[in-house]
C-alpha cells in the first residue's frame, strides 16, 4: 500500500507538470521511479531501464489527457504534429534499440546531463528571429527523428526538446506547449512498445513486469496523472507561465545534480 501511494503521488505531480509544460512528466518520473525501484531492491542492472520503460508507458496516458485539454483551448497545431510524427516513430525505434544495449551508469549520466541542458534552455529564454517559421517536411522529419531518439533514450514526452524548438520557430508559448503535449503521444507509443519488446527476454526482472514496464508503477502513476494533467493544461492557459518555467528549470537542475552525485558516490 505504501508503494502504491507513492506511485499515485508521483503520478499526480508528473501529470500536472506534464499538462502545464507539455513535457509528458518523464523528467520527474524517471529519477523518482529509479529511487523507488532501488528502495524495493530491484536488480541494479535493470533498475534504470525499468524506470525509463515504466515512465514512457505512463506518458502514453498522460499525453492523451493533456493533449485533449490543450486541444479544447485551440492550442495544438495539428499540421506540425502530423509532419513530425514519422520522424518521431523512427527516432523512438533507434532510441529503444540503443537503450537496451547501454549500461545503466551511462544512461543515468546521459539523463542527468540532458536534464541540465533542458533547464538551461528554459532559463536562457533566447528570443527567435522574427521571420523564422516551422521548416518543411524534411526539417520536421529530421527534428522528429532527433526528438524521438533522445526522448525515448531518457524517457520524456519530448517537450523539453519540442517546446524550445517550436518557440525558436516563433510558435506562441501556449501553442508550443499544447503541440508538444500532442507530439508526446507518438513518442510514448513507440517508446513503450520498444521498451516492452526489448525487455521481454530478460528472466531476472521482478514480478509484475511487462518487458521493461513495471505494471504496479504504471497503473498507480497513470491513474493519477490522467486526472491532474488536464488541470495542469488548464492552468497553463490561465496564468503567466514565465515564473513557473523558471521554477521548473531549477527543479530539473536539482534532479540532474542528485543523479550525478549518486553516480559519483
Amino acid at each position: 500500500m505504501a508503494w502504491l501511494l507513492a506511485y499515485l503521488l508521483l503520478g499526480a505531480i508528473a501529470g500536472f507538470l506534464g499538462g502545464m509544460f507539455g513535457i509528458g512528466g518523464g523528467t520527474v518520473l524517471v529519477p523518482v521511479l529509479l529511487m523507488l525501484f532501488e528502495a524495493q531492491h530491484f536488480p541494479p542492472e535493470h533498475a534504470m531501464h525499468l524506470a525509463l520503460g515504466s515512465a514512457m508507458a505512463v506518458i502514453l496516458f498522460t499525453s492523451i489527457a493533456s493533449m485533449y485539454k490543450h486541444h479544447q483551448h485551440g492550442a495544438v497545431q495539428w499540421r506540425a504534429v502530423m509532419s513530425i510524427t514519422p520522424g518521431i516513430l523512427f527516432g523512438t525505434l533507434l532510441g529503444t534499440l540503443l537503450a537496451a544495449n547501454v549500461s545503466p551508469v551511462f544512461l543515468t549520466i546521459f539523463f542527468a546531463l540532458f536534464l541540465g541542458f533542458a533547464a538551461m534552455q528554459i532559463l536562457l529564454d533566447v528570443k527567435p528571429h522574427a521571420a523564422r517559421e516551422l521548416p518543411g517536411w524534411r526539417g520536421m522529419t529530421l527534428m522528429g527523428t532527433v526528438t524521438g531518439w533522445v526522448s525515448t533514450l531518457v524517457s520524456v514526452g519530448g517537450g523539453t526538446l519540442t517546446v524550445p524548438f517550436l518557440i525558436w520557430c516563433n510558435v506562441p508559448i501556449r501553442q508550443a506547449i499544447g503541440t508538444a503535449a500532442a507530439i508526446g503521444f507518438p513518442i510514448a507509443l513507440g517508446g513503450s512498445i520498444g521498451y516492452i519488446a526489448t525487455g521481454l527476454h530478460h528472466s531476472s526482472l521482478p514480478d509484475a513486469t511487462l518487458g521493461y514496464v513495471f505494471l504496479p508503477a504504471l497503473f498507480g502513476c497513470a491513474s493519477a496523472s490522467v486526472v491532474t494533467a488536464p488541470l495542469g493544461a488548464k492552468t497553463a492557459h490561465r496564468t503567466n507561465v514565465a515564473l513557473l518555467r523558471k521554477i521548473f528549470a531549477w527543479l530539473l537542475i536539482g534532479l540532474a545534480a542528485k543523479l550525478l552525485w549518486k553516480v559519483i558516490a
